[in-house]
């Protein structure tokens, strides 16, 4: 019964949070916010309109980050604008395939090696910015921001090749920043996460489902194969 009842007020606690952030929010915020839901949703499709929407979203997010002074989150999000046009021409013109005429990027996975070179990076730089955080800021929760931050970084890369896996990176990342989000109290952008983690599923498995079109003979249990 104890337990019913804290896990009953931390959802009311919870929701009233995500209401009280709601009315605090600009209008800029809102709009960011539902720019990249609109992005999320139109990359699902392959849609290259995506990353217009991904554009103005990190846009905005960088102008009210550095207005907050929040100096190193508005420098990601500068590299998120340089990734929004990097990811609309690789997606537009970005196919390599000599023997295609087709300029469009084709969805593509990568191997287990790649992956495990790939997460050995983000541990490395995730330990070592994490190690400087916490000995020389106050930032709260310094190895999980460090890791969320650095993940981010490795995955809007892999969105702009198409590589099916994105996805699944970030599922994990969202679940992360979620419950990073929460313990902060930034409820709404919790919430936000939590949303995005069910339309990186869905996204997944559209992707699955064209990869295994374009390529037949790959269609097999496990993608990276």
């Amino acid at each position: 019964m104890d337990s019913l009842i804290i896990t009953t007020s931390t959802i009311e606690a919870f929701t009233q949070g995500v209401i009280n952030d709601s009315l605090a929010m600009s209008y800029w915020e809102v709009i960011a916010a539902l720019l990249s839901i609109v992005y999320l949703a139109l990359a699902m499709k392959q849609n290259s309109l995506c990353w217009y929407a991904g554009f103005a979203s990190t846009a905005i997010l960088s102008w009210l980050f550095w207005d907050a002074s929040l100096l190193m989150e508005s420098a990601l999000n500068i590299y998120y604008l340089v990734m929004a046009m990097y990811g609309w021409y690789m997606w537009n013109y970005g196919n390599s395939d000599q023997q295609s005429t087709e300029s469009k990027l084709t969805i593509s996975t990568w191997s287990p090696k790649q992956h495990a070179l790939a997460i050995s990076g983000v541990a490395l730089l995730s330990l070592s910015s994490g190690y400087l955080l916490t000995n020389n800021t106050g930032a709260a929760l310094p190895y999980l921001d460090s890791f969320t931050t650095w993940a981010a970084v490795l995955t809007t890369y892999m969105v702009a090749k198409k590589i099916l896996e994105n996805w699944i990176y970030w599922i994990v990342i969202d679940l992360l920043a979620s419950y990073m989000y929460a313990d902060r109290s930034l409820n709404v952008l919790a919430l936000q996460m939590f949303v995005y983690v069910i339309m990186c599923f869905f996204g997944f498995k559209a992707w699955l489902t064209t990869y295994r079109l374009q390529t037949p003979s790959n269609s097999v249990a496990s993608p990276t194969s």
